[in-house]
């Protein structure tokens, strides 16, 4: 089992950053691709961004190439996404996702484990 904990999700004004973290525990993260996902009042769970095993590799929604960063540190057993230029339409809670395949899949149903979400405002 891997437990994940999201953080640094807030209100920001647009055009603003952030930095959200997920922190894993019960098992390292090195054997999992990671993912983040978004999901929007009244709307579906997006993909947002994965992550390779090692990092070497990323895959990145079109809506955020360009203005979202994920990264992680294994040695840390955690995940980041950097989000600059942040948009109101980007409003939405994040989830943080690990899949053992390691596919870097949009498909959320493919991913193992998941954290409870962290929420992310931004204000125009």
């Amino acid at each position: 089992q891997v437990q994940l904990v999201e953080s640094g999700g807030g209100l920001v004004q647009a055009g603003g950053s952030l930095r959200l973290s997920c922190a894993a525990s019960g098992r390292t993260i090195s054997s999992y691709a990671m993912g983040w996902f978004r999901q929007a009042p009244r709307k579906e769970r997006e993909f947002v961004a994965a992550i390779s095993r090692g990092g070497a590799n990323t895959n990145y929604a079109d809506s955020v190439k360009g203005r979202f960063t994920i990264s992680r540190d294994n040695a840390k057993n955690t995940v980041f996404l950097q989000m600059n230029s942040l948009k109101p339409e980007d409003t939405a809670i994040y989830y943080c996702a690990a899949d053992f395949a390691a596919v870097l899949t949009a498909l959320a149903y493919k991913y193992d484990y998941w954290g409870q979400g962290t929420q992310v405002t931004v204000s125009s």
